[in-house]
């Protein structure tokens, strides 16, 4: 079914007047990838005060704007034959060490060349839970993130490890480059977490409406050019979480270009952080298991340059 977004330049939304309209639905509708959204400009289908806009109109105050989602075109995702890097798998579970720039479901914008089009060419049995554009998945990483991911193959895996990481009952190590060398050698973050008031895209500490967020971090190595490599141990797993909290205590992660700063000493695709440890009780045997990945080429390269 078709689905019609309003937006009114008023309110909280007046701070966005001067905004192209095409970065404003960027920020604003942030289950859509920019590509689809500038696709729907170009389709006709956002209007301002009942006409059809270009992508670099810039908003003013009291503009009433339109956008007309068409019901999506694909309505089953279809296997495709990509390599897939497969750590672990039985009867009941894949574990994955899941590449730089692969997106891990299926979303406007993102048909193909996600976790699941691979999945679904490798195995033939996901679990159902999630729907048709998610099959078999638990949890996810953002798609510039690398490492480890684990992908159930039937329902009852599926219900048992969901409600794992519902009560933190899931071992999750990160390793990450960040600005800034630390005063203490370790901590915790514990700050609550909520989308951002302004910026759709962001997330963003919220102490009155965010859902409870804590981050244990690892000082490993103090690098050259006032970086350091850092441990980070997840209790919560909150979209963003590690990018958000760190950011927040000023030690944003290299190359995040949501949370960090302009400044980009080193080509990364993205935030330098990598899931390096896994574990959890099996759903079905009840058996604690771990599986660790070794930090990807790009990383350990620049940990070399930081080295020198």
């Amino acid at each position: 079914m078709e689905e019609e977004i309003r937006f009114t330049i008023e309110n909280d939304l007046s701070d966005y007047a001067g905004t192209r309209i095409d970065k404003f639905l960027t920020c604003r509708l942030d289950n859509f990838s920019r590509a689809y959204l500038q696709k729907l400009l170009e389709d006709g289908l956002v209007t301002v005060n009942g006409n059809s806009s270009k992508p670099n109109y810039k908003l003013k105050k009291s503009d009433e704007i339109i956008v007309e989602v068409p019901e999506p075109e694909i309505l089953s995702i279809e296997p495709e034959n990509i390599p897939l890097d497969i750590v672990y798998e039985d009867n009941d579970i894949i574990i994955i060490n899941k590449p730089k720039n692969m997106v891990v479901h299926p979303a406007p914008g993102h048909y193909s060349g996600t976790v699941v089009n691979a999945l679904l060419y490798h195995c033939k049995d996901l679990s159902t839970i999630n729907g048709v554009t998610r099959p078999g998945i638990v949890h996810r990483i953002d798609m510039d993130t690398t490492g480890l991911l684990v992908i159930c193959k039937n329902d009852i895996a599926h219900r048992v490890l969901s409600e794992k990481f519902k009560v933190h009952d899931i071992t999750r190590v990160y390793t990450a480059i960040v600005y800034n060398h630390f005063k203490e050698s370790e901590g915790t973050i514990d700050k609550p977490i909520a989308r951002h008031k302004t910026d759709r895209k962001k997330m963003a500490i919220d102490m009155m409406h965010g859902r409870r967020a804590v981050t244990h971090y690892k000082v490993i190595e103090n690098l050259s050019n006032n970086f350091s490599l850092v441990e980070l141990r997840l209790e919560t797993g909150r979209t963003h979480q590690i990018r958000v909290h760190m950011a927040s205590i000023n030690h944003p992660l290299l190359g995040d270009e949501v949370y960090g700063p302009d400044n980009k000493p080193f080509k990364t695709d993205g935030q330098v952080l990598h899931a390096g440890i896994l574990g959890f009780e099996h759903p079905i045997t009840g058996q604690y298991i771990e599986f660790k990945s070794e930090l990807p080429e790009y990383f350990e390269n620049i940990l070399k340059r930081l080295r020198k």
